[in-house]
């Protein structure tokens, strides 16, 4: 049997038009994007943005630019018509947001586009495109500038509109995107109005000055400059201090040439540059401004225009990290870690005639669904002892008159062990009934244990909240801020008791009593982005789940924190109770087991 194929033909220019909208315009954020983008190419200082359901039932973008005349307008909306290619060589000398010709026609074949454009000293005049089909241009009132109308996304091929997520998440997206674009061009001013609620309102600043205004105080008071000019890159803009830091990359702000981007040559250096500075599972804050010559990039690699292809890709990564490890004061003798302390501090022992001090009032932290009062802990650091003197140059105390008497062996029952002490003050040190030597990660070890014990009470019925005494206010993004008040419910749960507070403000009530009193503002800032990562499309339970581990880390006992010898050895019995304690919320081992044969490996004894 002979498969007949059907015969070859030319689409039809409205489908083609379709086809290849579907590459620019993925959802109402592309649209912005590309309007904003096509404003700020025409020399705009203010640009106001307007949001009805999300972008999806209408977005309006308004611009004091050049305009267009009537012959301009009515090529405008055809495929592959730019005034930013003046001769074909250009085309790797890019120095326009937009260039392909591609954005009008394509949202028009998808949308209905409405377009009024009046340059200065000439009358104004407008064009619509529904469903690829155009009309003719036609005289028009209108301000000097352009205004740009798109309803009703992809009325024309309701599939794609199915694939939308809700209104507020749209909304997000597309905020955003103006968030990235006001960075990138500090100059000009940005209004954004959702639903008729002022979401943004920027006004022409220093771009210092407009970065702190976009990523808000907490990071303009973390900020520190970077600065660094090479022979073919100069690289600018600010980078947060290590401790000031984000649950996902979502505050990572890359500008080349003035272009926003998301590229993971970039992004790589960014990592790269702090890994030794910023805890694992967190992500530094930035905004950075990358100047390179146009011929040595490639902006036309990706329909969105997001990734790069850099010509000399190695250079451009090394320049980065350079620079970035200049401003951060790595490898100059300054640290923003925990300060230096030894490397191994033993459990003090008491010696003759030594009384310990009385120890402070225990802090309100809880372990594994028990108040560290009920577990018999209490996160103290234990009394300091004096620093011994070396001995014969290898760093250890010279032998005491009596020997101090040896601490039982560890019961078989305890695959852990006892604890010996603390390297970093941030590993637990301990010693297995068989020999081996454990090394656990304190902060991941009770991150796990907080997680179970939040999920156990969740699963119970609802975390168990503790009132504040006074209400806190916490200030966000306004998208963050609706993101939260959007989960209210579900949040409450948790044992989050979350109120409006204005726009872009959130009031905490209470808070989930076993985390403690930690700051509700870094908690509630994560929250946000995670709940932007899981989105609605995501199932409730892991959704969940992702915010416990996210309070979880948030009440967990922090590295660098001294404890007590009866502390380490609890940590070490919840461990042992507590199911999936081998790995801490966000997949990393919590302990590191070395039996003896690894050991005499080590040392080359076998």
């Amino acid at each position: 049997m002979t498969l007949l194929l059907p015969a070859i033909r030319i689409l039809p220019e409205t489908t083609a038009n379709r086809i290849a909208a579907g590459e620019v315009v993925e959802r109402p954020a592309a649209v912005v994007k590309e309007l904003v983008e096509n404003a700020l190419d025409a020399g705009a200082t203010r640009i106001g943005i307007t949001l009805e359901g999300g972008g999806i039932e209408r977005v309006v973008i308004e611009d004091d630019g050049h305009g267009m005349s009537a012959a301009d307008l009515d090529l405008a909306v055809e495929r592959h018509a730019t005034s930013k290619l003046e001769e074909e060589g250009l085309l790797f000398r890019i120095a326009t947001l937009g260039f392909r010709g591609e954005a009008l026609p394509s949202i028009g074949a998808v949308a209905r586009l409405t377009i009024t454009s009046r340059q200065p000293g000439f009358d104004a005049h407008v064009i619509s495109v529904e469903g690829g089909r155009k009309s003719a241009v036609t005289p028009a009132s209108g301000a000097p500038g352009t205004r740009m109308e798109v309803r009703d996304l992809f009325f024309a091929v309701p599939a794609r509109r199915k694939f939308l997520k809700t209104p507020r998440s749209e909304a997000d997206h597309a905020i955003e995107a103006v968030r990235r674009l006001a960075l990138a061009w500090p100059q000009v001013a940005f209004r954004l109005e959702n639903d008729g609620r002022e979401v943004l309102n920027l006004a022409p600043a220093e771009r210092d000055a407009r970065i702190k205004q976009v990523l808000g105080p907490d990071f303009a008071a973390a900020a520190l400059p970077v600065e660094s000019v090479g022979e073919t890159f100069q690289l600018t803009g600010l980078i947060a201090q290590p401790a000031y830091t984000r649950a996902t990359s979502a505050e990572q702000h890359l500008v080349v040439n003035r272009r926003p981007v998301k590229d993971p040559v970039l992004r790589t250096a960014l990592r790269v540059a702090t890994r030794e500075l910023v805890t694992a599972g967190r992500y530094p804050v930035a905004a950075l401004y990358l100047e390179i010559d146009p011929e040595a990039v490639d902006v036309n690699v990706h329909p969105m225009k997001t990734e790069l292809r850099f010509r000399e890709e190695a250079a451009v990564r090394s320049f980065m990290i350079s620079a970035l490890k200049k401003a951060l004061g790595v490898g100059a003798g300054i640290a923003f870690s925990t300060p230096a302390r030894p490397a191994f501090r033993p459990l003090a022992r008491p010696a003759s005639g030594w009384k310990p001090a009385p120890p402070p009032a225990p802090l309100p932290h809880a372990f594994a669904g028990k108040g560290f009062e009920e577990a018999g802990l209490a996160l103290v650091p234990p009394p300091s002892m004096p620093l011994a003197s070396p001995g014969l140059g290898l760093g250890f105390a010279p032998p005491r008159p009596a020997p101090l008497p040896e601490a039982p062996p560890a019961p078989p029952e305890h695959p852990l062990g006892r604890a010996l002490g603390q390297v970093l003050d941030t590993y637990i040190l301990a010693e297995a009934s068989d020999g081996a030597l454990v090394l656990v990660d304190q902060h991941a070890a009770h991150e796990r244990l907080t997680h179970e014990a939040l999920r156990a009470q969740y699963l119970d019925g609802g975390v168990r909240a503790q009132p504040l005494l006074l209400p806190a206010v916490v200030d966000l993004p306004a998208s963050a801020a609706a993101r939260l008040l959007d989960a209210a419910p579900e949040l409450a749960r948790l044992g989050l008791d979350l109120d409006g507070f204005g726009a872009g403000a959130v009031l905490v009530r209470a808070m989930p009593a076993l985390l403690g009193n930690p700051d509700p503002a870094p908690l509630l800032r994560d929250l946000a982005e995670e709940l932007a990562e899981t989105s609605e499309s995501t199932a409730l339970d892991a959704r969940l789940d992702a915010a416990i581990a996210r309070l979880a880390c948030h009440g967990s006992v922090r590295a660098g924190r001294r404890l007590a010898p009866a502390e380490m050895d609890a940590l070490l019995r919840q461990m042992e109770a507590t199911p999936r304690a081998a790995t801490c919320s966000h997949g990393r081992p919590t302990f590191l087991k070395l039996g003896p044969a690894e050991l005499e490996k080590l040392f080359g004894r076998r």
